[in-house]
């Protein structure tokens, strides 16, 4: 039975969060047993949640019929264990079916992903963030993200309307709009970092008020993305300044030289350390061999996972 949504809210704030990948064969079919060895790898580290079909998972290019595929494995692997949160978005219509369709499966929360295409005023933003609220009764949390930039204000009247909205993930760094979030709704939510790469803004998300985030790369090198974690949350700045400059900004130059790579190059990890998701589907490509190899020297000198 999903936990429910103020004990959803206890766990996305008190550890590392991360976005296991979704696995694909190589006719870019969803591999499910590949999936499942994942996440029963992943769930023996220290995560507090993990975010199935999330924006690391691809969300954007799956069908609905594979969207509940992998939320059920997902849920069907860390039952009890480890809660699953799952990624809707798009229209209002859409992303409700896709909620309810996650809560069917047995999701312990949702988090709402940017909706498709269009601008959309604040108070279009309010109906579209409220409905989906409204349409399940698991924890929520919304994606402060791309064409979804809510106002503090706007936010404060989800919350007064939503008792289970109980999470803002905010994906732009926008430190006077985060503070604006923060001041004027306090601890009513839990607030997590949603840049990418999470970990070399967690100093700066840290000193806002946002105490954890979500780590990409923990699906390929958990023991490193704990390692960096910890360090963060006991001022252990020697740590986080060695990773920082020996992996994190290297694998940033890599990241950055191609559109998409965000996702990329973490399948690229997971496939170097023996865990491979298979490629990622279209539009987004995959690294070249000759970044692959650049990836896996970073990762050989980081040590065993």
């Amino acid at each position: 039975m999903p936990i429910d949504a103020q004990e959803l809210k206890k766990v996305i704030g008190s550890g590392l969060l991360s976005f296991p990948l979704t696995d694909f064969d190589a006719q870019q079919n969803f591999n499910q047993p590949s999936y499942q060895n994942r996440l029963e790898w992943l769930k023996s580290y220290e995560a507090s949640a993990l975010f199935a079909a999330g924006g690391t998972g691809e969300f954007f290019s799956l069908a609905k019929d594979e969207y509940a595929n992998i939320i059920g494995a997902a849920v069907d692997v860390c039952r009890g264990e480890m809660p699953i949160i799952a990624g809707t978005g798009y229209g209002t219509r859409i992303a409700i079916e896709y909620a309810i369709e996650a809560e069917r499966q047995g999701a312990d929360g949702i988090l709402i992903l940017p909706h498709y295409l269009t601008e959309a005023d604040q108070e279009g933003l309010r109906r579209h963030v409220v409905a989906i609220c409204k349409s399940v009764s698991i924890g929520v949390i919304v994606y402060n993200r791309g064409l979804c930039r809510l106002s503090a204000e706007t936010v404060a009247k989800i919350a007064d309307e939503c008792p289970n909205l109980v999470g803002f993930k905010d994906g732009f760094g926008d430190i006077e709009l985060m503070m604006s979030i923060r001041s004027r709704l306090g601890d009513r939510l839990a607030y997590i970092g949603g840049l990418p790469t999470a970990e070399v803004f967690a100093s700066a998300c840290k000193a806002m008020g946002v105490s954890t985030y979500s780590s990409a790369v923990f699906n390929f090198i958990p023991r490193t993305a704990v390692e960096f974690y910890n360090a963060s949350i006991n001022h252990d700045s020697a740590t986080m300044d060695h990773l920082l400059k020996t992996f994190f900004f290297p694998y940033l130059d890599i990241r950055n030289s191609g559109q998409g790579y965000a996702v990329s190059i973490v399948k690229a990890g997971a496939t170097i350390v023996g865990r491979s998701a298979g490629p990622v589907r279209t539009p987004l490509c995959d690294l070249s061999p000759a970044q692959c190899e650049q990836l896996a020297a970073l990762v050989e000198q980081l040590g065993p996972q």
